[in-house]
């Protein structure tokens, strides 16, 4: 069983619930989306096949409590369902990133799912697969990551259309990096009295985005 994976690094969670917390991240290479704002285009392709075995070793070696799967679009990969599972019968806390467009049913029930919806803004809106929505569980998450007004608005909608904070455990909302100012995301979440996590993304003001880290 083999997966292509990018890179796999010891740092501190960026973003979620478990922000600051050291994380061993697996990145597996490919992703079906072309988001505008992605910051991780060079996960898109190349990569080198590796065992789940060896995969498993080299989490093993950072002797972490936290494992985050992430791409790319982890779900691109069929054996990324078995690498989650192995990593909880482990016990590892495993979260998933996911863009949202890959069906998430069959992820195993441990698994912290941290699933995008995007917005207009990103490009990608009309590949959010909806019907993953009543798949989410209440120790899951939901993630908005906006770049303007409109994106925020529609935001809104999708938090009122779909009742998330009664289905997840955290709605997270981000401003896109170099794009949206944090301090007129936080304004607008204030005024509205929304019930969402704000967040900026943590590697990004300590290492400026730089890979591994």
């Amino acid at each position: 069983m083999e997966l292509r994976i990018t890179e796999i690094f010891h740092s501190l969670q960026g973003e979620s619930r478990s922000v600051g917390v050291p994380t061993v991240f697996v990145r597996l290479t490919g992703c079906p989306q072309r988001c505008v704002w992605c910051d991780t285009e060079y996960a898109f392709q190349g990569g080198e096949k590796r065992s789940l075995d060896a995969i498993l070793e080299q989490v093993d070696g950072f002797s972490a409590r936290y494992v985050t799967v992430t791409g790319g679009e982890p779900l691109a990969q069929p054996n990324c369902l078995p690498l989650l599972t192995e990593l909880c019968d482990r016990g590892y806390q495993v979260s998933l990133e996911t863009g949202g467009a890959m069906d998430i049913a069959d992820v195993d029930e441990r698994v912290s799912v941290v699933m995008d919806l995007k917005a207009p803004g990103s490009g990608e809106q009309h590949n959010n697969r909806l019907e993953n929505i009543p798949h989410l569980r209440p120790h899951h998450q939901v993630k908005f990551v906006l770049a303007d007004r409109r994106d925020y608005d529609w935001a809104r909608f999708m938090l009122d259309q779909h009742n998330l904070t009664a289905r997840v455990s955290e709605v997270l909302f981000s401003p896109v990096h170099g794009q949206l100012p944090p301090g007129e995301l936080a304004d607008w979440i204030l005024a509205d009295r929304l019930p969402v996590r704000f967040q900026l993304q943590l590697h990004k003001l300590l290492w400026n985005d730089a890979r591994g880290r």
